[in-house]
């Protein structure tokens, strides 16, 4: 049974010793929501993949956090290979992605934990795909994929609905991530004609 530190408290009425109640209530409920979720079997190699090597477990945007730190093996690891190698990566992580989001969500026993980022690791490698190099492209491949996986524009959001298993987990990022590569392209010749 997991531990609940708020039974006692009314996250909707405001607090008179609290000089933010509104802050306080949305800490407890994110606490409360995060103590609530299934934990994954930290010496599972596969629920550790599945959570980005860890970087899920952050309390709070746990899919940002995936895909900061998704960002370092792109930059150290990936941006420089050839296309071929590339696209290797890509399909290895979809397969090995769509394993180990459903092996995982099934232990836990809840469909796309919020700390399964693996499919944002590869919704952000998908954005980068044939970008130019510098931070200024990354920090905005970043922003893009980030607004397309929140906001999950139509299509996305009828699939991230419809699809279900780790094929369901996977397919919305990477389809945010396409959405984000089309518009950082767009960018990179726009700028290009100027």
């Amino acid at each position: 049974m997991p531990l609940n530190l708020v039974n006692n408290v009314k996250l909707s009425q405001p607090t008179s010793n609290v000089r933010h109640p509104w802050l306080y209530s949305s800490f407890l409920f994110s606490l409360y929501r995060v103590m609530n979720l299934p934990k994954p079997n930290y010496t599972n190699p596969i629920h550790m993949l599945a959570f980005g090597l860890g970087s899920g477990l952050s309390p709070k945007a746990p899919g940002t956090t995936g895909t900061l730190a998704a960002l370092p093996i792109y930059w150290f690891f990936m941006q420089d290979l050839p296309v071929w190698a590339y696209v290797l990566v890509l399909a290895i992580t979809m397969l090995v992605g769509t394993y180990v989001c459903d092996k995982t969500s099934k232990d836990l026993g809840v469909h796309d934990h919020g700390g399964i980022v693996i499919d944002e690791w590869l919704g952000m490698w998908l954005t980068m795909f044939l970008a130019p190099s510098g931070i200024e492209w990354l920090i905005w491949g970043f922003v893009l994929f980030r607004i397309f996986d929140i906001l999950k524009p139509w299509p996305i959001k009828w699939v991230d609905a419809k699809v279900g298993g780790g094929f369901g987990i996977m397919i919305d990022d990477v389809l945010a991530g396409v959405a984000a590569w089309l518009v950082l392209q767009a960018s990179v010749y726009g700028i290009a004609l100027l």
